[in-house]
């Protein structure tokens, strides 16, 4: 059944042809501060010339007519990855795992699955794409949550190379913006053979987009599947390094601070008596953050240096390191997610809820719609508005052990409705399928 909103070919051919000529444009005035943010997270190490379809192996070790997942960030990449996990379960086929960032790309290299390789994904401009289909001749892309690129897709289509999309979500605003362009890019979705969405509510909007119901597949969030989950190492040097600095105060996590949050954070988790373990979104701002707060009277400690004698402060540890933020999460007592302060958005409170840690986080976690609601609606998290609030919160909850174990209780509880996910995920994938490379 074909979508009913399919837009003449005219105004598709119309549109690719402006994004095409945009395209270089574009990336030559992007290049410069490109360059400098993969320099600042050791992107010069990696081979970040994938980006241009420029490979570093021969030919003949290229993996050929594999399933390739592309996800773009750091969060898609962990998507990716868990999903990742639990195909190992029904398939021994080797796979490529595209990313299109260096702290992403180093992520995914750590997670040292089995016959996974890691490549960076092509610049979607005609001739990265061309040498990196060709190269790779995929048997299928899957693409984690909602990247879709034009180009991509254009030349997928041409060469008969399946398109799916998992973990799929789109938001009231994106809705609007696609309805609104719908009649010149509705090709870009028509090119997406299957979606596997989160929530009743994506079905709806990608219906509204001109998605034919019979490519939707209500399957959950992988992201927030608690069967999916790894188990966080335990790493007792995690807990000598804590017990040495937070003199047997409660230990107040701060997961994926953004710019400013990590100054109105830790001083409020520091007036509400709790000792504060804060994690940056990006390490290579710890010159930055530390230099914040020992302005505001903290005695800093980075993770990426020794030990070192304590000096005169409140003492707290910033974690400038990647990948890690799971295996802290362990030792808190609390998390406070970041990005809901000072930055629109939030960050993923899952793997705190799966830690079963309570969770507090501030009034922007509009990426987490609707869990963040149904938590609330629970009595499953606290919502602040500033640091006075969260502090004010965090010294309620210090004196109330009961409520604390009500609320980790009631987390778990909102994310079982997305238990089996990955499962759901990989039965629409028809994995258990793949011929053994």
């Amino acid at each position: 059944m074909a979508d009913s909103h399919a837009s003449p070919p005219w105004r598709w051919r119309i549109a690719l042809l402006v994004y095409r000529i945009l395209g270089p444009l574009l990336l030559l005035l992007a290049l410069p501060a490109w360059l400098r943010k993969m320099a600042a997270r050791g992107g010069w190490s990696t081979p970040f010339g994938e980006r241009f379809s420029c490979y570093r192996n021969e030919l003949e070790w290229a993996p050929l007519g594999t399933l390739h997942f592309h996800a773009v960030s750091v969060g898609e990449t962990l998507i990716a990855l868990k999903l990742l996990r639990a195909i190992r379960k029904a398939t021994a086929s080797r796979m490529v795992l595209a990313v299109s960032t260096a702290t992403a790309y180093d992520v995914a290299k750590s997670a040292s699955i089995a016959d996974l390789d890691v490549i960076y994904s092509p610049i979607d401009l005609h001739l990265f794409v061309h040498r990196y289909l060709t190269r790779f001749q995929p048997q299928k892309i899957i693409l984690v949550e909602a990247e879709a690129w034009p180009e991509l897709m254009q030349q997928c289509k041409k060469r008969g190379i399946p398109v799916l999309m998992i973990n799929a979500r789109l938001s009231a605003r994106s809705e609007k913006r696609f309805v609104s362009l719908r009649r010149w890019i509705s090709p870009l979705f028509q090119h997406i053979s299957a979606f596997a969405v989160q929530e009743e509510c994506d079905l709806i909007r990608f219906t509204n987009i001109g998605i034919d119901s019979t490519r939707l597949h209500l399957c959950g969030s992988i992201k927030f599947d608690p069967a999916a989950d790894t188990t966080a190492l335990l790493r007792p040097e995690f807990a000598t390094r804590l017990l040495a600095l937070s003199d047997g105060k409660p230990i107040v996590l701060i997961a994926s601070s953004h710019d400013g949050e990590e100054v109105l954070l830790c001083t409020a988790i520091r007036d509400a008596g709790a000792f504060p373990l804060c994690v940056p979104r990006h390490a290579e701002r710890r010159n930055e953050v530390a230099e914040a707060l020992r302005s505001c009277g903290f005695d800093v400690h980075l993770r990426s240096q020794l030990e070192r004698m304590r000096n005169e402060g409140d003492p707290c540890l910033v974690v400038d390191t990647t990948g890690e933020l799971r295996d802290w999460t362990v030792y808190a007592d609390f998390v406070v997610i970041g990005k809901s302060f000072l930055a629109i958005g939030g960050q993923n409170p899952a793997e705190a809820i799966i830690a079963k840690k309570p969770l507090l986080f501030g009034p922007h976690m509009e990426n987490f719609e609707p869990l963040v609601g149904r938590l609330l609606e629970k009595h499953a998290a606290i919502r602040v508005t500033n640091g006075n609030e969260l502090c004010t919160a965090l010294r309620s909850l210090l004196a109330d052990r009961k409520r604390q174990q009500q609320m980790t209780l009631a987390a778990i509880g909102v994310l079982e409705l997305h238990a089996g996910a990955a499962e759901r995920t990989i039965k629409m994938l028809g994995i258990s399928q793949l011929p053994q490379l």
